[in-house]
């Protein structure tokens, strides 16, 4: 396979053209869009994280990463499907119902497809019925709530809850963030992880995958 560095240097500092470019070419070039995914993409993406967790990169940064990683991605994935290509995981997220935040959720999603993963994402509003639901389409699937109110945020126990309710929260990894969370909270609601940050919620995630 040729050398596409340049797709990993066009995602990590954020250039969406050269992304979309690069990928196009790789393409041309018959090159493998599983290997273009895990040889370039998540790298660059892994690389985005750790200058975020640096303070190298900061918000701004990594939201124009994750643009430029969903540009290539979009030409992608149609191509993964019919390779029957499996994600390292899959993760439904979403805000909280009576919470329309969503500047942090999509962050989050955007570095979990970056990171490898499917992401079902319900957008904003979203009631634990609706949760329960995308769940119980596939087992083993992992939950990422997000709540930016105080107000809300105690949906999230009920989400938890409603899991119980349909019997699916054995099979499945709930993980919680948004600006009132605290590792506290998410141990009293009983969630299996909590994460302050984007870059750490692909960690996350990844170790729940496993």
């Amino acid at each position: 396979m040729s050398d596409y560095k340049e797709l990993y240097d066009a995602i990590l500092i954020g250039d969406a053209k050269k992304a979309e470019e690069v990928t196009k070419i790789a393409l041309e070039d018959k090159a493998d869009p599983t290997e273009l995914v895990q040889k370039y993409m998540v790298p660059a993406m892994d690389e985005v994280g750790k200058r975020f967790e640096c303070n190298e990169y900061f918000v701004p940064e990594l939201l124009i990463a994750a643009r430029a990683m969903k540009t290539s991605l979009e030409l992608l994935t149609p191509l993964l499907a019919a390779t029957g290509a499996e994600p390292v995981g899959r993760v439904v997220i979403g805000t909280v119902q009576g919470d329309l935040h969503d500047i942090g959720k999509n962050l989050v999603a955007s570095m979990l497809e970056g990171g490898g993963f499917q992401v079902i994402d319900l957008g904003v509003d979203v009631s634990p019925e609706k949760f329960v639901e995308a769940v119980k389409e596939k087992n083993g699937t992992i939950l990422a709530l997000s709540a930016l109110l105080t107000t809300t945020m105690t949906m999230m126990k009920n989400v938890i809850n409603a899991l119980e309710k349909a019997g699916v929260r054995k099979a499945t990894k709930v993980i919680i963030g948004g600006a009132p969370i605290t590792q506290q909270y998410a141990d009293e609601i009983g969630a299996d992880g909590y994460s302050d940050n984007a870059s750490a919620a692909v960690s996350l995630a990844r170790k729940l995958a496993k």
